[in-house]
């Protein structure tokens, strides 16, 4: 009844009987070897419409499986879509392979992938479509920076973590036994830099990847290179460790419960534990760190490493000087509680309830409240100096005077320039006289002479020259710390910023004249602006 022809149709002959209906032919169709073939329903109802139908109909279509390969936007995946054969033959293995060639797959092919793809064909309908992934890119993995592994506990760590109680309640007196180390202890093992892993994508080609950044091992003082291995820092004195940036140090450390009138005033070459309190009058001189357990009252702290305080820091006003009789001073960062009527200088401050009435000066950093979101009080006195200052609550609502100097370092760098631009044209100045002397020196007669005098002045300019070049540079660093230093000029307000307190910014002034909600202000368009915080 039926026939196929050499294109791949399926013909059936009208020409002796004539099929009663489309029904019929279908019917027929998927009783017959051809029943999964693709039927062509339109030119069987074309056949029963038409007045002059055609002797021979074509019913049906023979179609074999194929499969089109194609590549994804970024090139890390290569995706099959599988239309499965209706009565013609299945796909092979090697004609899909022949695809994935044509379509430039060139790696991240699995063979896993297109077999299972294939295996759709012994599954579902005839004709129907499947898609599956026949090959996957590779990401580069950049490689990992330089690891400093600590391997001992510091004196920070130490006061991070009070002493637990039976009754599970913190002592936060006890910090437990003195962190410590003894002569030739490993304080760090370095994890090298990793090169990272080119990756690739389906086409073949290669995604670099990212180098690790390689930092060396940083020796502070007590400390050196293991000679047996590069990678460890070991400490050559017994001490406290304490971290710096890519290493240790191991400070001497002398312990003591009170610096009072019976023991006198401290300077001492290492670091300095009191572990109860500083009376008043006294004074604490360290070459490294200062850590006080207790309470400091109108005493001098001075230290090259880092000064803490667990508890308060109390001064007094001294009307006979105008000076406030409590000071704190160091090159590293002071932590302390909280403050009233005291000095206070460092490269970061971090109070962690309140300061009042007090004069502070940090290079970059002035929080008041604990980490995440502060919301410690500042309120009376003056901040002298600061990039950065967050705080829950500035000012208060008596109006106590309040007066903050955001970068007010810029002047020093504005003096710097004005000088540096004095000396340039100085240099500058010297250069013309020179090249004056130089023309005059070309005229002279006597060869030698001239010779003599042209070697001298040149030497001379040269160095002229070179002091321009290094005047001109140090101008571009100053204005791009001066830059650095506005743009980062910010006071982060937290709960809320009361009116009277008078805020400056470099040269620019704002009194506030009411009381803001949780607020930023910073310089913008060389003007004080206030930014509400949204929550």
């Amino acid at each position: 009844m039926f026939k196929l022809a050499h294109n791949g149709n399926v013909l059936l002959d009208i020409g002796k009987h004539s099929p009663p209906s489309a029904a019929f032919i279908i019917e027929a169709l998927e009783e017959s070897n051809f029943c999964d073939c693709k039927i062509d329903y339109d030119s069987i109802n074309n056949f029963f419409k038409s007045k002059n139908p055609e002797p021979i109909l074509v019913v049906a279509t023979k179609h074999d499986a194929i499969l089109s390969v194609t590549i994804s936007d970024d090139k890390m995946l290569a995706i099959g879509e599988l239309t499965l054969a209706q009565g013609g033959n299945v796909l092979s293995l090697d004609d899909a392979k022949m695809q994935l060639v044509k379509a430039r797959v060139a790696r991240g092919y699995k063979q896993a992938f297109l077999e299972k793809l294939l295996q759709k064909q012994f599954e579902m309908p005839a004709g129907s479509s499947t898609k599956g992934i026949l090959a996957k890119g590779r990401l580069p993995i950049d490689g990992q920076d330089t690891k400093f592994n600590t391997l001992v506990k510091t004196l920070k760590d130490r006061l991070k973590t009070p002493k637990l109680k039976d009754d599970g309640s913190v002592d936060m007196r006890d910090f437990g036994k003195l962190a410590s180390v003894s002569p030739g202890e490993t304080l760090i093992r370095q994890q090298p830099a990793t090169p990272g892993k080119e990756g690739f994508n389906v086409l073949g080609d290669l995604l670099p990847a990212k180098s690790g950044e390689i930092l060396s091992l940083v020796s502070g003082e007590g400390t050196e290179i293991s000679k047996s291995n590069p990678l460890e820092l070991v400490s050559t004195i017994a001490g406290v460790p304490v971290e710096i940036n890519n290493g240790m140090r191991v400070d001497d450390i002398f312990t003591i419960s009170e610096v009072t009138v019976k023991s006198g005033h401290i300077d001492f070459n290492g670091s300095v534990i009191v572990s109860g309190n500083i009376e008043p009058g006294m004074r604490v001189k360290a070459k490294g760190d200062i850590t006080i357990f207790g309470t400091v009252e109108s005493a001098q702290l001075t230290a090259d490493g880092n000064i803490t305080v667990k508890q308060g820091i109390i001064g007094h006003y001294k009307p006979e000087d105008k000076s406030l009789s409590c000071t704190l001073n160091c090159k590293g960062d002071i932590y302390i509680s909280h403050a009233q009527y005291s000095y206070l200088e460092a490269t970061n401050i971090l109070i962690e309830r309140q300061a009042s009435h007090c004069s502070i000066k940090a290079v970059n950093l002035l929080q008041v409240g604990q980490a995440e979101l502060p919301k410690g009080r500042l309120f009376g006195g003056e901040v002298l100096n600061a990039t950065t200052l967050i705080a829950g609550e500035i000012g208060n609502e008596s109006g106590a005077k309040m007066v903050i100097n955001l970068a007010a370092s810029g002047a020093e760098i504005t003096a710097d320039t004005d000088n540096c631009f004095q000396d340039l044209a100085n240099t500058d100045k010297q250069l013309d006289t020179l090249q004056a002397a130089l023309e005059k020196a070309d005229l002279l007669k006597d060869i030698e002479k001239k010779n003599m005098l042209i070697g001298k002045i040149g030497a001379t300019q040269q160095h002229y020259c070179q002091q321009a070049e290094q005047l001109e540079k140090r101008l571009s660093n100053l204005e791009n710390n001066l830059h650095d230093l506005l743009n980062n000029a910010n006071l982060a307000v937290n709960s809320v910023l009361h009116s009277g307190v008078v805020i400056h910014i470099f040269d620019k002034v704002l009194k506030t004249t009411r009381t803001y909600p949780p607020c930023s202000v910073k310089l913008q368009n060389n003007k004080i602006e206030v930014e509400f915080k949204t929550h």
